[in-house]
């Protein structure tokens, strides 16, 4: 088990180092600091000097890649990509043009970023897998009909709606929980109901139905006719081995939740009030704080490659076939 999590590490570094390649290319290269400075400036009437204070003092006055004027090692240290892209291995991410350190930032905002993604994942993987099995047990009749067709509803609704409409009816209406914002400790919990809700009900149409066809299609497997001619219960034939051998393409499908689990929902977070990684990210991007964009560009990169370790190791305990490899 050992050897194969190395592997899949020393297989996820070439990854990572390409992605930050790529990204260090699209903010230095394809759009120059110059064009960053005019941006954040104004592109009429913008004069030289204005610009060469800007990237001073953001540390983007110094050359891309080589710096010819330095000696040593400082001829590659003292240059943009060392100090804007390298450093972000040791997770530097240096500090917003607002002048706060961006991994104190990161570090501060993680929490309340988990505290609505996490219940949502949790609660709607069982809630969804739940349902989907609920359909399958019963299917071709009204209750797997009537459920398809709900489902079917839910995804043709925006997630915009749930979330004004939860805010309008809950909140403004009803005065259940707040509109919006957060709290600290046990406090919180009031302001995070409502997100959790809207989270798990905004996802249940297209999440039930992809379990259903899962479901479905394993329930035309060869073990579960053996199983049905042992006598088993069709209950326990679905929940226990349709179940356990769907769990591949489940563990699959949850790879792109993880990093959002992290840094959390923009649209959510946004809406809420809710001072999260993906609120952060919004701010920054209408800001044009292009120091955080790019930490959040390459925390989410080295977030979904962790994913993709981790589902690799979580195939390894469902599957024997995969240990057999």
């Amino acid at each position: 088990m050992l050897n194969y999590v190395i592997r899949r590490v020393l297989y996820a570094i070439p990854i990572l180092v390409g992605v930050n390649l790529i990204t260090f290319a699209l903010f230095f290269v394809v759009n120059s600091p110059d064009d960053m400075a005019r941006m954040q400036l104004g592109v009429k009437y913008v004069t030289p000097e204005a610009i060469d204070k800007w990237k001073a003092e953001r540390g983007y006055d110094k050359p891309l890649v080589f710096n010819a004027a330095a000696d040593g090692v400082a001829r590659l240290t003292q240059t943009i990509f060392f100090e804007k892209s390298v450093a972000m291995f040791a997770f530097d991410f240096g500090r917003a043009d607002d002048g706060r350190d961006i991994a104190h930032e990161i570090r501060m905002r993680m929490l309340p970023s988990l505290a609505i993604a996490l219940p949502v994942f949790l609660l709607g993987l069982a809630t969804h897998i739940v349902f989907a099995l609920t359909m399958v047990l019963f299917r071709a009749t009204y209750v797997d009909f009537w459920g398809v067709v709900l489902c079917v509803a839910l995804m043709s609704v925006s997630s915009l709606f749930y979330i004004i409409g939860g805010q309008f009816l809950v909140s403004k209406l009803w005065h259940l929980v707040p509109i919006s914002g957060y709290g600290d400790g046990p406090d919180a919990v009031r302001f995070l109901i409502l997100p959790v809700v809207i989270g798990v009900l905004s996802g249940a149409g297209a999440s039930t139905r992809w379990y259903r066809t899962l479901f479905l299609e394993e329930m035309g497997r060869d073990y579960v006719r053996t199983a049905r001619a042992k006598g088993l219960p069709e209950r326990l034939v679905l929940f226990r081995h349709v179940l356990g051998n769907a769990m591949i393409p489940i563990l699959t499908g949850t790879v792109v939740v993880i990093p959002l689990l992290f840094l959390g929902s923009l649209i959510a977070e946004s809406f809420f009030g809710i001072p999260g990684l993906g609120s952060y990210t919004i701010d920054a991007i209408n800001s044009q704080d292009f120091a955080v964009v790019r930490a959040m560009v390459f925390l989410g990169s080295l977030l979904y490659i962790v994913g993709l370790i981790l589902t690799d190791v979580s195939y390894t305990l469902v599957d024997p076939r995969v240990r057999l490899e």
